[in-house]
């Protein structure tokens, strides 16, 4: 398994595609803001193949030495294959100079739908070596978790990575949590 940076139109095809239908549209940024990004050295957007055969996507954010695991999803015809946690452990491999987080659902929203996929999700990122930082977020409306590779990263950090790569105007779609 490995990390292909996208920079073939095919490859950016394959991972929109699969972008379009694991994220709620809420979710989602516009991909071609994120295809400028990568074009700037902001944005990574990879393609997690085997034998070159497609299996999922990670969208990353650089900036300074903090990198925002923005997005990852497995194609469903290859779930349940260790293809997560391959690629969890690439990624800090690859980004092992950098203080490496990422959002998620919050597991506290007791009354979340889909409160059990959250948990799991949770304990998934703990198996694969990330831990809590001590803070929640509100991101655009979505309560989320923060984790990192077991480094620090403030909530102003945070809010920096975001707002250095994608404008000041973001700011205010993102706030802390008490």
């Amino acid at each position: 398994m490995e990390l292909v940076k996208a920079l073939t139109k095919e490859r950016q095809d394959r991972i929109y595609q699969l972008y379009l239908t694991a994220f709620p549209k809420s979710e989602q940024k516009p991909f071609k803001i994120l295809i400028e990004k990568q074009e700037e050295g902001i944005v990574d957007l990879l393609s997690i193949e085997e034998d070159e055969h497609f299996l999922g996507l990670a969208i990353m954010v650089r900036y300074l030495d903090m990198v925002l695991l923005d997005y990852l999803a497995i194609d469903d015809g290859a779930r349940n294959g260790g293809y997560g946690s391959l690629t969890i452990q690439a990624l800090l491999e690859r980004y092992s100079g950098f203080r490496m987080i990422l959002e998620i659902d919050s597991t506290k929203e007791e009354q979340a739908a889909d409160l059990s996929i959250r948990i799991r999700r949770k304990a998934f990122y703990h198996r694969n070596g990330l831990t809590d930082l001590p803070y929640q977020v509100n991101l655009w409306g979505n309560q989320m978790e923060m984790l990192s590779n077991g480094r620090p990263v403030s909530f102003e950090e945070y809010l920096s990575l975001y707002q250095e790569s994608f404008g000041a105007g973001v700011s205010k779609n993102i706030g802390l949590l008490a």
